[in-house]
């Protein structure tokens, strides 16, 4: 009745529910932590609308913008003990009208992004030895460290263009830029920016844009 084999499984199920258990806490806890992330400033710098292939398998020429934008946040309130890293990401958006159903739909097309660590997981990154290395220095003895969710960008370049199925985006109106994130917790579910507050967790404060157009076609210089 009371075999070796009996004994190991009452063991492994006496630590599997202790560490789930400590887990639960563990992501509850973060609940209490404050989250108070702003944007500072988020608007666009240049906005260019051209006809080409936007990307190395198109297999025709449309209209894509290239939209670059400066940004200032603050997103220290973030990181925690918890914290694994923070998904950062703007987005361009702008309401269209289908014709067809007669309702308006939001178009979202992502335009940067960025994978923020914190001092524990700089080794999981993707990052030269160089970069790696000016890390470590720069946090050594920290398991924690805010100040990575200071961003302060100027005229940043986009990583990705934006399209429309219809091969159409000039002169779009009402685009706005909206700032995103996403909190991936050594421990826990996966958190994105809120649209309410909830208890202790704030949304983002002004993490839109102001209103802006999609110029012409921009004409090749003869």
């Amino acid at each position: 009745m009371y075999n070796s084999l009996t004994r190991l499984q009452n063991v492994f199920s006496f630590f599997t529910t202790v560490a789930f258990v400590a887990a639960m806490l563990i992501a509850m806890a973060d609940l209490t932590i404050p989250r108070t992330p702003s944007v500072g400033t988020i608007k666009p710098t240049n906005v260019q609308v051209v006809k080409g292939r936007p990307h190395y398998y198109s297999s025709k020429k449309e209209e894509y913008a290239v939209i670059k934008f400066s940004l200032e946040a603050d997103l220290s309130s973030l990181f925690t003990w918890n914290t694994k890293q923070v998904f950062v990401y703007v987005t361009a958006e702008w309401a269209d009208t289908n014709q067809n159903q007669n309702k308006n739909e939001t178009n979202k097309a992502v335009i940067w992004d960025s994978i923020i660590t914190s001092p524990s997981s700089d080794h999981l990154a993707n990052l030269g030895p160089a970069t790696r290395k000016k890390l470590a220095k720069s946090t050594a003895g920290k398991s924690i460290d805010p100040s990575r969710g200071k961003l302060s960008i100027k005229n940043q370049r986009p990583k990705y263009q934006i399209t429309h199925p219809t091969g159409k985006v000039a002169h779009t109106e009402d685009v706005t830029l909206h700032v995103n994130y996403n909190v991936q917790p050594w421990v826990g579910i996966l958190t994105w920016n809120q649209d309410v507050d909830f208890w202790r967790w704030k949304k983002m404060a002004r993490g839109v844009s102001k209103i802006f157009e999609l110029p012409a076609v921009k004409k090749k210089d003869s």
